[in-house]
């Protein structure tokens, strides 16, 4: 998969895709719907997605606090698990965010990347203070003979799926809630930092990554899946809050403890997978009433993943 930060320029293998507009936060089960009709409407043209960096919300309100899915290595690696060919992944800045909704279509879809036909959710807003739509983008599309299919929400019992339901499933403490709606176990990639080194002197040594950009999901114990950087999967049990019982601070991070691992991961990047939420964060009496429960959640976490998965060689 290609993907490319800019529209102008383009090499003409790059040009003339059937091309997904959104945010895709998640790369859930509607946007692998979107792709599908992407590819229906034009199997002859290259399947291409065109999203923006950061997420236009993240701009508008800097001070939320994060609220992401995905960042974009893992957005990139899901979309192309799903077949896109290639990514447009233009930055959002104060510049493009003024962009007016026809020079959007003018510039960026038609003589930018060249589109043989967009698809879009119909909620799928753009341009100056969202002035374009998805009639505008009908009639400018027909102007300039680019198709356009607009796709309906794909539901589940419960209503239309979107990155929004995900987020709160995840901060309710039902991540399989999240999985069924993604496809996929929710994960949270990030680089393994140095921490007090404390869960190694009472015998449950953790890798520690800072949520960063991600959503913070609801705090507590999970069961997991770990892939590591050669590619080989681990089950472990991990805790995502603020430590009450050892150090309260300011902000949350993901501690793993991987089962039957020895090894240094320091600096290297690691993706943890939430399979189920097992206990709020809670602060106890001293370091052994900690060790104790920690082996409880290790315990308790080994049971549900046998039942679920099996570590791959």
């Amino acid at each position: 998969m290609r993907i490319f930060s800019d529209w102008r320029d383009l090499p003409d293998d790059s040009r003339g895709g059937a091309v997904a507009l959104g945010n895709f936060d998640g790369v859930h089960l509607g946007h692998a719907h979107v792709l599908r009709a992407a590819h229906g409407a034009r199997p002859d043209s290259p399947l291409a997605v065109l999203t923006f960096e950061p997420h236009p919300r993240e701009m508008f309100r800097p001070d939320d606090p994060p609220f992401r899915l995905t960042l974009p290595p893992a957005r990139n690696e899901a979309l192309a698990a799903l077949g896109v060919k290639i990514v447009y992944e233009l930055p959002f800045d104060t510049a493009f965010s003024e962009m007016t909704a026809e020079a959007f279509v003018t510039e960026v879809l038609w003589r930018g990347i060249g589109a043989h036909h967009l698809v879009c959710g119909p909620d799928f807003a753009f341009g100056h203070r969202r002035g374009g739509d998805t009639v505008f983008l009908a009639a400018r599309a027909e102007a300039l003979g680019v198709g356009l299919t607009v796709v309906p929400p794909l539901s589940d019992e419960s209503g239309p799926i979107s990155s929004s339901r995900i987020r709160r499933a995840l901060q309710d403490g039902y991540p399989e809630r999240a999985t069924q709606k993604l496809g996929r176990h929710w994960a949270i990639r990030g680089t393994v930092a140095h921490g007090d080194a404390r869960g190694r002197t009472i015998g449950f040594p953790t890798a520690n990554i800072p949520l960063g950009r991600h959503l913070e999901p609801a705090r507590g114990v999970y069961a997991v899946t770990a892939r590591l950087p050669d590619g080989h999967r681990l089950r472990g049990v991990a805790n995502i809050g603020r430590r009450p019982t050892v150090n309260a601070g300011p902000e949350s991070r993901l501690e793993v403890n991987l089962f039957d691992f020895e090894g240094d991961l320091y600096d290297e990047e690691l993706e943890v997978a939430l399979h189920a939420f097992l206990r709020p964060e809670r602060k106890f009496a001293g370091l052994e009433a900690l060790r104790a429960q920690i082996a409880a959640d290790a315990a308790a976490a080994r049971r549900l993943l046998d039942l679920a998965v099996r570590p791959s060689a």
